[in-house]
């Protein structure tokens, strides 16, 4: 089976238990902590910040990967660096100068990301493929969770899918927004090898499972294995 990880969005999780869940998560086969971020400005939602993340880095060794939807971007990229966070992943949109954010992002110790929502085109892409390190494909609209998968997201994970083989480089591919079992196997099929899914995962737990999570984490991983 391909290389793939799971990265449950703690947007989902039970905030009064955010360490058990991070966790029980991570206990039950999750790869990545994901962590969205949102300011009431760039998305009409207000979520959490980097004091967060550095409550919560001491709990895993698990990849925290952080997905800034927060306009604008550069003064809080060194707050998440210095609070645990392993990859920063920001909006084109978001950023005065692209270019910039991805080296800010790199000269704090992190991997650096370009998210890309339904509208925002891939040409972007076209500049600075040679220096991100992951690409995340919204499959919403950001802002909120819960939402349902827009099927031409699958299209732009081809697009990028095709990009990212072509340059040789080794980038990862993750898709949010909308995940779950019945639909996994297809996305995976587009090309995506990193899979954020919050109310899917945080939404199914089981008090019967050994770690909560076990069964749903399980299913996810049976549909990859399908393809």
């Amino acid at each position: 089976m391909a290389n793939y990880r799971i990265a449950p969005s703690i947007l989902s999780a039970n905030f009064a238990k955010l360490g058990e869940e991070i966790t029980a998560v991570i206990d039950s086969g999750a790869d990545f902590i994901h962590f969205d971020v949102m300011d009431n400005h760039y998305v009409p939602n207000l979520t959490i910040g980097p004091l967060v993340c550095e409550a919560i880095r001491p709990l895993t060794d698990a990849v925290i990967d952080v997905h800034l939807m927060v306009e604008p971007v550069d003064r809080i990229v060194p707050d998440f660096a210095k609070a645990g966070a392993n990859i920063i992943s920001f909006h084109p949109e978001a950023s005065r100068h692209i270019d910039r954010t991805i080296g800010l992002i790199k000269e704090q110790g992190c991997q650096a990301g370009l998210v890309f929502n339904p509208a925002t085109p891939l040409n972007y892409l076209d500049h600075v493929l040679d220096k991100v390190d992951l690409v995340l494909i919204m499959s919403v609209n950001p802002g909120f969770g819960g939402q349902k998968f827009i099927p031409e997201a699958l299209q732009k994970l081809r697009a990028v899918r095709k990009r990212i083989d072509e340059s040789g480089r080794n980038i990862l591919l993750e898709i949010d927004g909308g995940v779950k079992v019945d639909n996994i196997a297809e996305i995976a099929r587009a090309g995506a090898d990193t899979f954020v899914a919050g109310s899917a995962i945080y939404g199914a737990g089981r008090d019967s499972d050994p770690h909560r999570y076990d069964t749903i984490l399980g299913a996810l991983r049976a549909e990859l294995a399908k393809v």
